[in-house]
């Protein structure tokens, strides 16, 4: 029933921005974080940032750049990913982990990031 729709990814040059969102859906339960994580070809998955109702947490490779941010009114999470390098390339995938008296974590689809020049 919980459906993730991602928006914003797409092809941006070295030093460029942008902005990914992610609108969660169709549950009446309550979500206690969400985040984003990447995965490049022949890599792990990896958290790039996430948060909470207490607090953000960023890998270290996009401290700085990127930042998190959360309308929960919408239930969607934000990427604002700025100073864009050619290793930040990579699928990224939303999450949002919900409250069912127990944590249930759901996944978006994934959006294509590519830093070209």
């Amino acid at each position: 029933q919980v459906q993730l729709v991602e928006s914003g990814g797409g092809l941006v040059q070295p030093g460029g921005s942008l902005r990914l969102s992610c609108a969660a859906s169709g549950s009446g339960f309550s979500i206690n974080a969400m985040g984003w994580y990447r995965q490049a070809p022949g890599k792990e998955r990896e958290l790039v940032a996430s948060i909470d109702n207490k607090r953000t947490v960023y890998a270290d490779s996009v401290k700085g750049r990127f930042t998190i941010s959360r309308d929960n009114a919408k239930n969607t999470v934000y990427l604002q990913m700025n100073a864009l390098k050619p290793e930040d390339t990579a699928v990224y995938y939303c999450n949002a982990e919900y409250n069912r008296g127990y944590l249930y974590d759901y996944w978006g689809q994934g959006t294509q990031v590519t830093v070209s020049s």
